[in-house]
């Protein structure tokens, strides 16, 4: 088994007033040559947006890109015709394929807290696409639910790629095994408040921690706990 971990005082910072982002891997103007990607992770950026502020119109090809929504309330607004709302908790996803562009506005009264995922695609050039699912939390008490894979489902949202992501959220301390494929597949585990222990490195809020060339991992949560995981190929073969 191999790990490494994510401090969240070790990552980029970038604060422009109405935005303030966090980046665990190299983005926009911060640049590091040690923390390009993971995997297929090309981005996982802890983003804080003022109320009435967001990202205008802009361009994306061939990338997944997935909100999670933690806090507030977003616009989204597309060249393929969507026009809507999401409000915390729930997830989006867009397939930017062959090109698109849209834009992300915070229309509520509060701060917007989101993670922006990029994961690069399986395959180039697809129609674009759009989806968005709303993950309660009453609804995922002491679980680890499926919010995105690669598998097509009423219940979560899908993408172009061999990728799934969970969330769990454990209202009281609890200890599960994450079992997953062991050839070509790694995990990111980002923690969004909490204590969570992953194998023998313990977490605190915001840190995240990447693990491949094993199968299994064990986790120890603490109560009041909510944390992302990320299984995705550690290439493209």
């Amino acid at each position: 088994m191999k790990i490494q971990l994510f401090p969240a005082n070790d990552r980029g910072v970038k604060d422009i007033g109405w935005l303030k982002s966090n980046f665990f891997f190299s983005f926009n103007d911060y640049g590091n040559p040690m923390r390009s990607a993971f995997g297929t992770i090309q981005a996982f950026n802890d983003d804080y947006v003022e109320a009435g502020k967001g990202f205008g119109i802009h361009p994306h090809v061939n990338m997944e890109i997935i909100s999670i929504l933690l806090q507030g309330t977003m616009n989204h607004k597309d060249t393929m015709g969507y026009s809507t709302e999401i409000t915390a908790p729930a997830v989006q996803i867009m397939s930017a394929g062959s090109g698109l562009r849209h834009e992300e506005y915070n229309i509520g009264n509060d701060e917007v807290n989101f993670l922006q995922i990029w994961i690069s695609p399986k395959l180039q050039n697809i129609a674009p696409r759009y989806q968005q699912r709303s993950f309660p939390k009453e609804k995922r008490i002491n679980k680890l639910v499926t919010v995105v894979s690669n598998e097509e489902g009423l219940q979560h949202c899908w993408i172009n790629q061999n990728t799934k992501i969970s969330l769990g959220y454990y209202e009281q301390p609890e200890s599960l095994t994450y079992t997953f494929q062991p050839q070509n597949k790694c995990l990111f585990i980002f923690l969004i408040s909490g204590s969570l222990r992953v194998q023998d490195q313990g977490l605190q809020p915001r840190d995240a921690i990447g693990i491949w060339e094993t199968g299994e991992v064990s986790l120890k949560c603490a109560d009041k706990t909510e944390f992302v995981i990320i299984e995705t190929p550690i290439n493209q073969k």
